[in-house]
């Protein structure tokens, strides 16, 4: 199979996964705060990503260099700690549909920070592939609650909502493209290039250590402690681990190191769109014309992006 198929296709069902774990963490988000959702699936995510670690490798930590451990870890507290962080917050702000508004802008970023770190230059048609599937998305997300029949969200939560979700966008946006520095460029003599399980724990476990340290330093590690009796959080939160941060972040590793980081990146914003039919699914929440034509833009989009070699 063409290597670029292989991180295209790794990047669109990084996006499915992501959309039905965005679903899961916004549920167990409303019971129990974004900061204990976001502390719970990555610790869950990091022994999950080490027990397959060590039956597939026979090791649970890596065998990476300092150089690939930095620029790993580095990429894991921006997209994995404060990235997520900021992308959990607007899901609880503005709801899953809308929380995934501003991380539509996440592409943006990786194809700026692409060409600066790793030198990456987008043909023309990546570009309009890229434009065309972001268009889509932003046609479906800019929806007013009116014409999808969700409940308003008052002006002070909407900013806290919008806020939350660009920086989101900015954390997962750069920390894609630092994780491939850290993959394939990264490391001294004789360290090769890191496989993408590798690399996903090493920015996991990363992460999860930064998450807990601003837990507790911010004081609220026993009201996270505490957030472990919601049985129903709970389990949400760990069916959202296994989708999301353990697979879907597995799979994004596979799909940056075979594709540019700007095109897998744009891929991955597909959640907007795929999230219509599982809203619709589980709540009937209707979605209007203007829903389904940004869907069909987006879509011309990716066919766009796969067509391109």
């Amino acid at each position: 199979m063409d290597s670029y198929l292989i991180g295209e296709t790794a990047a669109v069902v990084t996006a499915a996964l992501w959309t039905s774990c965005s679903i899961l963490f916004a549920s167990a988000g409303r019971r129990i705060g974004a900061l204990s959702v976001n502390a719970y699936r990555i610790v869950m995510a990091t022994v999950l990503l080490g027990i397959t670690h060590l039956i597939l490798f026979g090791t649970v930590l890596p065998p990476a260099d300092g150089s690939q451990w930095f620029y790993m870890g580095l990429s894991g507290v921006a997209g994995l700690a404060l990235g997520d962080f900021g992308y959990f917050g607007a899901l609880v702000f503005l709801g899953p549909r809308r929380g995934v508004l501003l991380m539509a802008m996440a592409p943006i970023f990786s194809v700026i920070s692409g060409y600066f770190i790793l030198g990456e230059v987008l043909s023309p048609w990546n570009l309009i592939g890229i434009i065309v599937t972001l268009s889509g998305v932003l046609w479906v997300i800019l929806e007013k609650e009116i014409h999808t029949h969700e409940p308003p969200i008052p002006t002070r939560q909407k900013v806290y909502g919008i806020l939350s979700g660009l920086g989101g966008a900015v954390g997962q946006g750069l920390g894609l493209v630092v994780s491939k520095y850290g993959m394939l460029v990264a490391g001294g003599q004789g360290a090769g290039p890191l496989n993408a399980l590798s690399a996903t724990l090493i920015r996991m476990m990363v992460a999860a250590a930064v998450v807990w340290l601003l837990v507790a330093a911010s004081g609220r590690l026993p009201r996270v402690l505490e957030a472990r009796r919601d049985g129903t959080a709970i389990r949400r939160t760990f069916a959202g681990a296994v989708t999301g941060p353990f697979i879907g972040v597995w799979l994004s590793m596979v799909a940056v190191t075979y594709a540019m980081a700007g095109v897998a990146a744009t891929l991955m914003a597909l959640m907007p769109v795929m999230v219509i039919p599982i809203l619709w699914l589980l709540y009937r929440q209707k979605t209007s014309l203007r829903g389904i034509a940004g869907a069909g833009v987006a879509v011309v989009g990716v066919a766009i992006l796969f067509g391109v070699r």
